[in-house]
C-alpha cells in the first residue's frame, strides 16, 4: 500500500441527515499531489486564530481547514516518490485498529488498568517472535524469564536496554567492590557501537550518563576483532565494559554488523548485547533473509520496528528481553495511586516497568489486526516484493554508465552515486 485513500464515515451531530460525514480522498492521494510541501517555517500560525473558540464550530468548517491549513504543510510519506527516509508502514487493518484503540481509550500501565491491553501484547509479541524464529528464551510462552514489549520507537528500546545493562553491571561491580560508591562505578562504565550505528545509540549514552565508544567499521560493518580491541583498550585504562549495540541493517547503508563475531566477544567480557534491527528486522520473517541473525542466541535484547515495513502504522516498535527483571528493577516505582495490585501479580507483566513513560496505548490491537487480516504469507510476499524491486533498481544502476552502487544492496535499500565527479560538483555548487 503506497498511500492512504480515505473514505471513512465519522458520526457527528453536525453532519448530514444520516449522521455521517464523508472525507474525500482526492486531495489526500499522494500519487496525484506534490510530495514535499512548499510552505516555510511559521506558515501555519497566521492561518488560525490566536486562541481556541469559546463556542463549538461546525464540522464542515473544521474539515475545510484540513485542506486550507494542514494539507499544504504535509509531507506525503506514503507517496511512491518519497525517497528521503526508510518507509513508514500503513494498512487499512492497522488504521481501523488504531481507531478502535482510540475509542477504547485505555491507558495500560498496569494489568488491572486494562487486562486485554496487557495480555494481547504478551501474545502478539510471542506470535511475532515465532515468525522471526527467535530463541525460546525471548518468548513469554517458553515459561522462562523472557518476553516481549511494544515500545514507541527503536530509540526508546536502545535506551531501555542500556539502562537495564547499566543496572545489571552496577549490581555486579558492587558485589565485587563493596567499597566503591555508585558514582565511581558509573564513571567507569563503557559501552560500544559501530561508527555506522544510528544517532539514537549515541543519544542513549548521553541520556544514560555513560560513555559509548564508536568502533571503526569495515565496509560499514562492525567486526568482532575491532570490538575486542576497543574493549581491551578500555579495560587497560581502568574502564568497565557493560553494553554493546550490534546493528542489523544500518540507517546509512543497511549494513549488518557481524553478530556471529561480536556476540562471542560480548559474552566473553560479560557485556549486555542489544540488537538494533529497526528497519531490516521485518525481513527476518522470511527465512532467506535471516542469515544476519546468526548468533542471536548470544544477545540479551532484540528490537525491530514493524511500523517501518510490516504494514503496521507508527508507533509500534517490538522489543524482546531475555531477562526483563533488570529493566523492571531499574524502573520500578510503586506509588499508592497505582494500587491495588491484581490477585495474580507476577503472572502477567505490568508494562510500565518495561518502558520510560508510565502511560501506554493499546498498540497490540493493530498488530493483531494486521497479522490476522494479512497472514504471514502475505507479509512475507510484501517484503520479498520490495527486496526484488531493490535488486531490479540496483541492476539498472550497474548497467547505466552514469551511476554506480555506493554500497552493497541489502533488503529494500539501494545506495548509488553519480560516476561523473564534475556533475556532482556542479550539483553541489547549485546549492
Amino acid at each position: 500500500m503506497s498511500h492512504i485513500p480515505i473514505s471513512n464515515t465519522i458520526p457527528t451531530k453536525q453532519t448530514d441527515g444520516n449522521g455521517k460525514a464523508n472525507i474525500s480522498p482526492d486531495k489526500l492521494d499522494p500519487k496525484v499531489s506534490r510530495v514535499l510541501p512548499e510552505v516555510k517555517p511559521g506558515y501555519l500560525k497566521p492561518l488560525i486564530p490566536d486562541a481556541a473558540p469559546e463556542k463549538p464550530e461546525k464540522w464542515q468548517d473544521v474539515m475545510q481547514d484540513i485542506e486550507r491549513v494542514i494539507m499544504p504543510g504535509v509531507t506525503h510519506w506514503h507517496s511512491p516518490k518519497l525517497h528521503a527516509y526508510f518507509p513508514t508502514a500503513n494498512s487499512y487493518p492497522a488504521i481501523v485498529a488504531d481507531m478502535l484503540s482510540g475509542a477504547i481509550a485505555c491507558i495500560g500501565f498496569t494489568w488491572i488498568a486494562s487486562p486485554a491491553c496487557t495480555q494481547l501484547e504478551v501474545v502478539m509479541m510471542d506470535w511475532l517472535g515465532k515468525m522471526l524464529e527467535l530463541p525460546a528464551e525471548f518468548l513469554a510462552c517458553s515459561g522462562g524469564k523472557g518476553g516481549g514489549v511494544i515500545q514507541g520507537t527503536a530509540s526508546g528500546s536502545t535506551l531501555v536496554a542500556l539502562l537495564g545493562a547499566k543496572a545489571k553491571k552496577l549490581k555486579e561491580v558492587k558485589e565485587l567492590h563493596p567499597e566503591w560508591d555508585e558514582h565511581t562505578i558509573l564513571g567507569k562504565l563503557a559501552g560500544y557501537c559501530s561508527d555506522q550505528a544510528h544517532s539514537s545509540v549515541e543519544r542513549a549514552g548521553l541520556l544514560g550518563g555513560v560513555k559509548l565508544g564508536s568502533v571503526q567499521s569495515e565496509n560499514h560493518r562492525m567486526r568482532g576483532a575491532a570490538l575486542e580491541k576497543a574493549i581491551e583498550q578500555d579495560v587497560a585504562e581502568g574502564r568497565i565494559p557493560f553494553y554493546a549495540v550490534v546493528t542489523l541493517g544500518t540507517t546509512n547503508s543497511c549494513a549488518f554488523d557481524y553478530l556471529d563475531e561480536c556476540g562471542p566477544v560480548g559474552n566473553k567480557h560479560n557485556l549486555w548485547i542489544h540488537l538494533d534491527a529497526a528497519y531490516a528486522g521485518s525481513a527476518f520473517i522470511c527465512m532467506e533473509y535471516r542469515h544476519p541473525m546468526k548468533g542471536i542466541e548470544m544477545a540479551d535484547s532484540f528490537n525491530f520496528n514493524p511500523h517501518k515495513w510490516m504494514r503496521v502504522n507508527f508507533d509500534c516498535s517490538a522489543m524482546w528481553l531475555k531477562d526483563p527483571s533488570w529493566v523492571v528493577n531499574a524502573f520500578n516505582a510503586d506509588p499508592l495511586y497505582l494500587y491495588p495490585k491484581h490477585d495474580m501479580q507476577g503472572s502477567a507483566p505490568d508494562y510500565r516497568h518495561w518502558q520510560i513513560p508510565l502511560g501506554r496505548r493499546f498498540r497490540a490491537l493493530k498488530l493483531w489486526f494486521v497479522l490476522r487480516l494479512y497472514g504471514v504469507e502475505n507479509l512475507q510476499a510484501h517484503i520479498r516484493r520490495h527486496c526484488n524491486f531493490a535488486k531490479q533498481f540496483g541492476d539498472l544502476c550497474v548497467a547505466h554508465s552514469r551511476f554506480e552502487p555506493a554500497a552493497e544492496i541489502n533488503m529494500g535499500l539501494v545506495c548509488f552515486r553519480l560516476t561523473d565527479t564534475l556533475v556532482v560538483q556542479e550539483i553541489i555548487g547549485r546549492k
